[in-house]
């Protein structure tokens, strides 16, 4: 069977809705497999994880609450989810989750999607991912004590630690030592690595071959993740991908890190078997590694076909919101809140979509000085409310709404909402609050 991004795979994927838990679902990872699957045919999305607040329960319509995977309580918790709810697969969305569930990977019904258990547990150590790799590709040089140091500064991170958590630039050898002393045996120490900083992104087949790997440069970093970054060619990439593929056992979506040091020599920081965050930068130009991960634990054959085209990607914050407001019927303004400067409101459009999907009746309410309906039609609309009800002059629009409960009112005018409000009671919106009402829950 052969799967190429893009189309439908050679051979379809074993029938049926496959149940996938990303656990935790609420990290970046996690959120970052979410967008790859959610609107995937055979895929159910479902998440987990600790009882804190975290983002997965406003985009993931499956959620649970499982301990942290330092409470002995994780495992049965999480195994009685899987079993009660059928679950086929699970994501691991942090470096801890990724150790802890190839080490149970046995004990669960479920395919865990990552690598094999060896190479989890190696790749969760830099000390032992050092060990494994050293001679494979450039690894940065090592100090055990502050006395080895030949020069400063040094860095100095969590052997068992991921991106740049409680890592340190340490300056001299005093406060190495304090260091040290503060946290006997927590950290690693290495040789400063000051040149720009890569990632590269990679996946290998079900019989261990590496088909894809490709590079991005870190431009700005925050709490250990890019939220700028760019493509970048480089033949090191695929050379050190490939010795690293060779010596560990990887499989499905991976990525290591890299950066130059001093002499310009690419040199490893890291090697993580599991999705990354900024994978969507592979995803858009068409290697869904997330996907293709899932179809290789599933013992498929798989290809990629990437537009190889350059792109940046830049992240922010994105609001979602939860609240206690249910309505079956939607009463919205054309002009200036649906067709806003002669364009669509495409906001207001996923809106109106979603409430195609969810059975809510569409009104549209509107003094539109032509046929409405032609416009629609201009606007590539028509065919998406259920009626078009036009309002005269003079006229409330108040007067229009046979709906009182359980409905809604969109309008761009503050004296629209205000008379409909005072006459109706009807809760009121305009464009700038319609993001309130969007729900990307899959």
């Amino acid at each position: 069977m052969s799967e190429s991004v893009g189309a439908a795979p050679a051979s379809q994927p074993p029938s049926g809705l496959k149940r996938v838990l990303v656990f935790p679902g609420g990290t970046e990872v996690g959120l970052e497999i979410w967008r790859s699957l959610r609107w995937h045919r055979q895929v159910e999305l479902y998440s987990a994880g600790a009882p804190v607040s975290n983002h997965a329960p406003y985009v993931f319509a499956r959620h649970f609450e499982v301990p942290m995977v330092t409470d002995p309580r994780w495992f049965p918790i999480l195994k009685e989810i899987v079993e009660r709810e059928r679950i086929d697969f699970i994501f691991p969305g942090h470096d801890d989750i990724v150790e802890a569930l190839a080490q149970h990977r046995d004990d669960l019904r479920a395919l865990v999607v990552t690598s094999p258990t060896e190479t989890c547990e190696t790749c969760r150590y830099k000390s032992r991912t050092y060990d494994a790799l050293s001679g494979v590709v450039p690894i940065p040089r090592r100090y055990s004590a502050a006395a080895e140091v030949d020069a400063f500064p040094v860095f100095a991170r969590p052997d068992r630690g991921q991106g740049s958590q409680d890592a340190h630039l340490v300056a001299d050898a005093s406060e190495l030592e304090a260091l040290l002393l503060r946290a006997p045996g927590r950290y690693i120490v290495t040789e400063y690595l000051p040149g720009e900083e890569f990632t590269v992104d990679c996946l290998t087949d079900r019989e261990g071959r590496l088909i894809y790997c490709a590079g991005r440069r870190r431009i700005r970093v925050r709490n250990g993740i890019s939220v700028d970054t760019v493509t970048v060619d480089n033949p090191t990439f695929q050379e050190y991908a490939t010795a690293i593929n060779r010596r560990l056992r990887l499989r499905g979506g991976w990525f290591f890190q890299v950066k130059f040091s001093k002499q310009g020599t690419l040199t490893l920081l890291e090697v993580a078997p599991r999705i990354a965050g900024a994978m969507a930068l592979d995803r858009v130009r068409g290697v869904n590694i997330a996907l293709l991960s899932l179809f290789i634990v599933q013992g498929m054959d798989v290809e990629v076909l990437p537009n190889p085209m350059p792109v940046e990607m830049d992240r922010a914050l994105t609001n979602r919101y939860r609240f206690d407001l249910r309505f079956t019927r939607a009463y919205l303004d054309l002009d200036d809140s649906l067709i806003v400067r002669g364009q669509v409101n495409t906001e207001l459009v996923q809106f109106l979509f979603q409430c195609v999907n969810r059975g809510v009746r569409l009104t549209l309410l509107t003094r539109h000085a032509g046929d409405p309906l032609e416009t629609l039609r201009r606007f590539r609309l028509a065919g998406v409310f259920d009626e078009i009800r036009t309002v005269p002059a003079g006229t409330p629009k108040s007067s229009a709404i046979d709906q009182t409960r359980d409905a809604i009112f969109i309008d761009d005018s503050f004296a629209e909402r205000r008379e409909v409000a005072r006459a109706t009671g009807l809760p009121t919106f305009d464009s700038s609050m319609v993001e309130l009402l969007l729900d990307d829950r899959s």
